[in-house]
């Protein structure tokens, strides 16, 4: 099975990035791609909250995605995409989207974890200032298998990938939007981890460069294998890429190392 990986620069314009996603859904599919998965805000990244805000509507209102939608069913694709912000209410949600061949919404996700943090650089990151956290966690039949999907920051939180895989995924979604400082960093490691603890694929489709609103991020979209080892890096450049997932490669890993079998119940925790 052939899945596609979009690195994008997404702008401050909506439009301007739905073209550049409907695009990629054409080419995926005419390179006999399966699947699409595109990176975090695919949509809209734009750290000008005023600004920003004039352009996030409801789900149903969301031109971005209408405009995969269209795309997936003309191309006959399914796309994972990766997340677009949308508005409910006084808040917002980073939502990812499973939409199939015909164009209609299999699955939602909104991220579970927000980033809040201030970096060394001087760079200062408040999700929770206009998103609310997700409550739910998700795994979606797809043309490449059971797909348990997350978002960027959630990959620090390897609870969530046990749950994943222990609801049956054998592929894992982290469309990402990572810092320079935290991917040179931990994103290529961590990514392997979660391959590895969890006996999937990994799928990361990563946004890349310097940005319209000054904000620079890391690039280098993933696929890992169950066994840890990169299968595709596409370093720092905008693109397209594809690879191939043996879904024998699956059952091979999880009989050579079972340790899906061989988890159990943690117990209390003993403070000697």
């Amino acid at each position: 099975m052939k899945a596609a990986l979009l690195q994008m620069t997404s702008g401050i314009d909506p439009d301007a990035n739905a073209r550049v996603l409907s695009d990629a859904v054409r080419a995926a599919a005419g390179q006999g791609a399966v699947m699409l998965f595109t990176p975090e805000m695919s949509g809209l990244l734009d750290r000008d909250r005023a600004r920003a805000a004039r352009s996030i509507v409801a789900e149903a209102d969301d031109r971005v995605l209408a405009a995969v939608r269209e795309a997936a069913s003309t191309a006959g694709i399914w796309v994972h995409l990766g997340s677009l912000a949308v508005r409910e209410g006084e808040r917002l949600a980073n939502r990812g989207f499973v939409i199939d061949g015909t164009g209609a919404v299999r699955a939602r996700y909104d991220k579970l974890h927000l980033f809040d943090v201030d970096l060394p650089t001087g760079e200062s990151w408040r999700e929770s200032a206009s998103y609310r956290a997700g409550e739910t966690a998700v795994v979606v039949e797809t043309p490449i298998g059971k797909l348990g999907l997350s978002i960027c920051y959630d990959l620090r939180f390897p609870d969530l990938y046990r749950a994943l895989s222990d609801a049956g995924a054998e592929v894992l979604a982290v469309p990402a939007a990572f810092t320079r400082p935290t991917g040179a960093a931990h994103w290529h490691v961590l990514l392997r981890a979660r391959a590895i603890e969890a006996g999937c694929f990994v799928l990361a489709a990563a946004q890349a460069g310097k940005h319209e609103d000054g904000r620079a991020t890391y690039a280098h979209g993933l696929a890992v294998d169950p066994w840890g080892e990169v299968l595709l890096d596409m370093g720092e450049a905008a693109g397209l890429g594809l690879v191939e997932l043996d879904p024998a490669l699956l059952a091979e890993v999880r009989g050579r190392v079972p340790a899906l079998r061989h988890r159990r119940p943690i117990p209390a925790v003993t403070r000697a």
